[in-house]
């Protein structure tokens, strides 16, 4: 693995991108046969966690990545209060648990880690690894790749319009989060908003907003233009009034 990461990051992003996405999906197929929604993803993910840490700690790559304290005070971030709030939408429009006790615990163990392994893989790796060479094409290339992976959860059951309406929202926080990372130099806010995201995915219903629209997909799109309000507001202002110096470090 060294060897490869050292000769070109990208494509060792590019391996991990697929490996993670594959596997993932697979694990669908495992869980459904296994009768426990979520958890052969749960336990792939917590293994692909500890191979991720164990290289990143023997290797010291923690700034590289950004597992380490922000260079930017909490404060010049509005302390990030903007991100629990775009996670919380679903919830703060109806609260609805969307699975049983059991698949639920498990999908909330599998979203904590799913949050890490995404933000290490295409904010950490992937845009590293491109940022070397041009910081512009890192910056689009690993919001766009974040954002169109969700296609894959159309063979996970997704219908087309909500699939679709995630890919749009998911473009949108990628953008944001790698602008976070850019100004703090690190992953440590992205990767708990992701995995609050994700988990939260889990308990809202946004009822009221169904209910104002008339219909399913309605609310959700009531749902999605919101988010993508709030994380459009919050990049500009990232963007606007923090520090325009790069902080990231080799």
């Amino acid at each position: 693995m060294k060897k490869l990461f050292d000769k070109n990051e990208v494509i060792f992003a590019v391996i991990l991108i697929v490996i993670y996405v594959a596997g993932s999906t697979l694990m669908v197929q495992l869980s459904e046969t296994i009768g426990i929604g979520f958890l052969a993803e749960a336990i792939f993910g917590i293994v692909l966690f500890a191979v991720l840490i164990a290289f990143v700690a023997k290797n010291k790559l923690y700034e590289h990545l950004g597992l380490c304290k922000p260079e930017v005070p909490a404060a010049k971030m509005l302390f990030y209060i903007p991100l629990p709030i775009i996670a919380a939408v679903g919830v703060i429009f109806g609260f609805a648990p969307q699975y049983e006790p059991v698949t639920l615990a498990v999908h909330t163990v599998y979203m904590l880690f799913a949050g890490f392994l995404e933000e290490i893989i295409f904010r950490g790796f992937l845009f590293r690894g491109m940022a070397k060479k041009n910081m512009t094409s890192a910056i689009i290339v690993s919001a766009a790749t974040f954002g169109i992976g969700h296609i894959v959860n159309l063979l996970n059951g997704y219908d087309i319009i909500s699939n679709l309406l995630q890919i749009v929202y998911a473009v949108g926080v990628g953008f944001l989060l790698v602008f976070i990372f850019i100004r703090t130099g690190s992953l440590v806010a992205c990767i708990a908003f992701h995995s609050l995201n994700n988990i939260l995915a889990g308990f809202g219903s946004a009822k009221i907003l169904v209910d104002l629209a008339g219909s399913e997909e309605g609310g959700q799109m009531i749902n999605v233009g919101i988010r993508i309000a709030l994380t459009a507001a919050y990049l500009l202002y990232v963007l606007k009034f923090t520090p325009k110096k790069v902080a990231l470090k080799d």
